[in-house]
């Protein structure tokens, strides 16, 4: 019974001392922090690749993104093009197309008229997501809004040519005339039709306006000779044409120093080719009056300046139409000039010249107040009669100075500075001029940018830069 127990005995202790060590031992882990930092970082890393494959698809999707948007914006700007002939919506869609995003394409508008087109499209794309899956996210999206419009704005331009008799210098009447022509066909272009109007005028020592602007305004006739109009020192300080006054015509009669009987130079034109031709967009008809300029007497660039100021400015709308109803304009420029207000239209002069301003002299009204006398000033030389026919102590009696050339800057300056107010835009070219002639010429352009003094043939080069600046000021994209 002994050893049986005794043997019993020694299970016992065996037993109690391996679960005495077990517990040791797990007491021994429990405390035990070497391995803590292995289970963290496996959970870190699991989260550094759930955003990193978060941010992978996120860059797959902003590259997608700047795809469809640059490609919209391509094929937006292609297809509002002008010049593109070929339908807007398909020029969209081939773009999109072209690099793989046809079924990214959701919708293509087209607003479009005479002068403008505005193309407007959008893009989206769904992409399955690949790691943010992880976080519940199964699809991401991709898309793009361009839109692009290219508008023609309208243009009214004035042209104003010196023919003076200083013109007939050299090739000086030869080079502005290649000049204006192709200023002319530069702006007149196919894409200008029913856009552009440009009003010529020529002048020299006076303003022949023609008949037919005439037969709008309150004018005291005299002969039917040529056409010219007296306007009153004050009539400078506005761009604007007084269509309430009643004008004094021109008396028409030569000037000229040297005697001869030759009535070629009276001091208002008096030839069809040089008066005003208003509102036109005939390029033909514009370039040949231009070719028939011929240079003759003296120069007032205030009254072209006048001139060319009136019929941009609202107060000859009336003109205009009445023009537009008896056929000598075209109709599409009805309701022209338009109001300064009118943000879609760009008013424009070209004021030339190769001078300065000189005397220009008048008969006195004793001498020229009947028909007779009207009849009789239309046969002579002024200078050719009074050498021959009167007592030289007698002879100025006959005339008076209208205008010197400090009166003629002094009225420029003022009808420059009355069409600047107005918003319109003034370039000025000095063709050979004086130190002082360019100066005057300066002070009278929008800004010293929009003035140039041109030798010889670089009259062209300023003519072509003029235009090629309008055509880009009224094309904005």
């Amino acid at each position: 019974m002994k050893q049986i127990f005794a043997f019993g005995g020694a299970c016992l202790r065996r037993t109690d001392t391996a679960v005495s060590a077990l517990v040791a031992q797990l007491q021994g882990f429990r405390r035990a922090e070497s391995g803590s930092m292995t289970i963290m970082a496996v959970a870190l890393s699991l989260l550094m690749m759930i955003f990193g494959g978060i941010g992978i698809d996120m860059m797959y999707a902003e590259l997608q993104r700047t795809k469809i948007q640059n490609t919209l914006d391509r094929a937006v700007l292609a297809a509002a093009d002008l010049d593109n002939e070929l339908d807007a919506q398909g020029v969209v869609e081939d773009y999109m197309s072209k690099m793989s995003l046809a079924d990214a394409l959701v919708s293509v508008n087209v607003d479009e008229g005479l002068n403008y087109r505005t193309v407007t499209a959008d893009g989206y794309r769904t992409m399955p997501s690949n790691f943010m899956q992880l976080i519940g996210i199964e699809n991401m999206q991709a898309g793009g809004h361009s839109q692009a419009m290219e508008r023609i704005n309208k243009v009214e331009v004035s042209m104003v040519l010196d023919i003076s008799g200083s013109m007939d210098d050299g090739d000086k009447m030869a080079e502005l005339q290649t000049a204006a022509s192709d200023f002319v066909d530069t702006l007149l272009d196919d894409g200008s039709e029913d856009l552009v109007s440009i009003s010529l005028v020529p002048y020299s020592e006076h303003v022949n306006a023609g008949p037919e602007i005439l037969s709008y305004l309150n004018v005291n006739y005299m002969h039917d000779d040529s056409y010219c109009l007296e306007m009153p020192n004050s009539a400078f300080n506005s761009a604007a044409l007084d269509l309430s006054l009643t004008y004094d015509q021109m008396q028409h009669f030569q000037w000229n120093y040297s005697g001869s009987n030759s009535l070629t130079d009276t001091v208002c034109p008096r030839y069809a080719y040089e008066q005003i031709r208003p509102w036109s967009q005939d390029a033909g008809a514009l370039k040949t009056q231009i070719s028939q300029l011929q240079p003759r007497a003296g120069t007032s660039i205030f009254m072209g300046m006048k001139w060319a100021s009136a019929l941009l400015d609202p107060s000859t709308r009336p003109i205009a139409s009445g023009m537009i109803a008896d056929g000598t304009v075209d109709a599409v420029f009805e309701g022209r000039p338009v109001a300064y207000s009118d943000t879609d239209v760009l008013k424009t002069i070209v004021l030339m010249t190769d001078g300065q301003h000189d005397r220009s002299f008048r008969i006195q009204n004793w001498a020229y107040n009947d028909e007779n006398e009207v009849e009789h000033w239309s046969q002579y030389n002024l200078w050719h009669y009074l050498n021959y026919y009167v007592n030289s102590w007698n002879r100025s009696s006959f005339y008076y100075q209208k205008y010197d050339a400090a009166t003629g800057d002094t009225l420029l300056s003022s009808v420059c500075t009355a069409a600047k107010r107005q918003g319109i835009l003034i370039w000025s070219i000095g063709f050979e001029v004086s130190d002082h002639g360019a100066n005057v010429m300066e002070s009278c352009a929008s800004s010293p940018a929009h003035f140039f003094r041109v030798e010889g043939v670089e009259i062209s080069e300023a003519f072509s830069t003029i235009a090629q600046t309008l055509n880009q000021l009224r094309l904005t994209q």
